[in-house]
């Protein structure tokens, strides 16, 4: 069965960005990256709210990016290679290839989609990971926490639920990033 897997970076107080929008933790290094690369190429679709599809659709839109470095271009076509669904209520047509529009986050469809499926499927935004997280849909959060506090901002969890986690990995990084993963308990 595929995971449906919840990845994202946040602050050490649990922030995705702080309360100007910035998501600019600090200075990135191969090593992250190169996990970030390997989740990529372990999924086959990526669920993505409107704002975080947008910041990500730059790996396709900017050859200039893959361009740098192989490690730049192995995420590039990792990225591409996979199908994207997109939540927004605002968007009326994709930027980028593979990409199909969502105006609801419906967990039946979602779970339909995750049973057809022959890759883990990852979803990226907190708004829509946290409607996944409170569906029971969530069955893996891999929290990359970042040796930053930045005060206030958006959360990377649900505020609104409880959710109880059960720590089944953890990985340390050279520039001091921690992942954690987690398995919703229940699941």
């Amino acid at each position: 069965m595929t995971k449906l897997i919840y990845a994202t970076n946040m602050s050490a107080d649990g922030y995705i960005e702080d309360e100007h929008g910035d998501f600019d933790f600090g200075p990135r290094d191969a090593e992250l990256f190169e996990a970030h690369t390997e989740l990529l190429q372990s999924a086959g679709t990526f669920l993505y709210g409107r704002r975080l599809y947008e910041s990500m659709a730059v790996w396709e839109a900017d050859a200039t990016l893959a361009a740098q470095s192989d490690l730049l271009a192995d995420f590039a076509t990792a990225w591409q290679a996979a199908s994207k669904v997109v939540y927004s209520t605002t968007l009326t047509a994709a930027s980028t290839a593979n990409t199909r529009i969502q105006r609801h986050f419906d967990p039946d469809a979602v779970r339909e989609l995750q049973a057809a499926a022959s890759s883990d499927i990852t979803v990226g935004g907190a708004n829509l990971a946290a409607q996944a997280l409170k569906a029971g849909l969530v069955d893996e959060c891999q929290l990359y926490v970042w040796p930053t506090v930045v005060g206030r901002g958006k959360p990377a969890l649900p505020i609104d639920a409880r959710v109880d986690l059960e720590l089944i990995d953890e990985r340390r990084f050279a520039n001091g990033v921690v992942r954690l993963s987690y398995r919703p308990q229940g699941r």
